[in-house]
């Protein structure tokens, strides 16, 4: 890889390389209703200041769940999932962006969503084929925030070492998982009132796709 300042990229997907049209907010209500119908959540799960993910994590960390009410949530997820991303186009920059980094560092995808769902939006909009791995839950371990996600990348890259990277998102999610995992993150277009209340703390930020090249020769 040369001498590029970066030798790894870890993106994060919806909103940060495909513009998603995944409702979030009616996802996240849907599951919490679900888990809270059948009493499946702690009683202080705050559902303002969570994802998606993070109930369903609350959830299984309580161990109540049968494999069928497992399956059950996910399919919830993977049934926004695919309403959201078909159709999903280019965040701005991305194709001229991949084009300028392709053959420097190695190119990452982690992303919280099913693994099919995924790969079905990247190849739709022909850059799957520039990425070295994608990384969905499936494979994931525990889902961002957790760092699982990210150590997976980095222990598959193993003559590289955490400050080799950068990871690029736009959620506090993504921030932590990186951070916790050593890795350097950078916020693109991210809320960063919602960074500052779940503590999360970018080491750079961005508004577009095209600054990132800024970032990786500041490093």
């Amino acid at each position: 890889m040369g001498e590029y300042p970066v030798k790894g990229i870890i993106f994060d997907m919806d909103n940060t390389l495909l513009r998603s049209n995944i409702d979030f907010g009616r996802m996240k209500q849907e599951i919490y209703a679900y888990l809270r119908e059948r009493d499946l959540l702690p009683e202080q799960a705050p559902i303002d200041r969570e994802t998606s993910s993070t109930l369903i994590r609350q959830a299984l960390a309580a161990n109540r769940m049968t494999p069928r009410q497992v399956n059950e949530v996910w399919a919830i997820a993977a049934k926004h999932e695919t309403e959201g991303m078909a159709g999903a186009d280019l965040e701005p920059g991305v194709r001229e962006l991949l084009a300028e980094l392709q053959g420097k560092a190695a190119l990452t995808v982690l992303t919280n969503n099913s693994i099919l769902a995924a790969r079905a939006a990247l190849e739709e909009n022909r850059i799957l084929h520039v990425f070295d791995l994608v990384v969905g839950r499936e494979d994931a371990g525990e889902l961002k925030p957790s760092p699982d996600g990210v150590r997976l990348i980095l222990n598959l890259y193993p003559r590289l070492t955490s400050r080799d990277w950068i990871s690029v998102g736009d959620a506090w999610i993504d921030c932590i998982a990186s951070q916790d995992a050593g890795v350097r993150f950078i916020a693109y277009r991210a809320d960063m009132e919602k960074m500052r209340i779940a503590g999360a703390v970018p080491d750079d930020s961005i508004a577009h796709l095209a600054e990132l090249t800024r970032v990786i020769q500041s490093t």
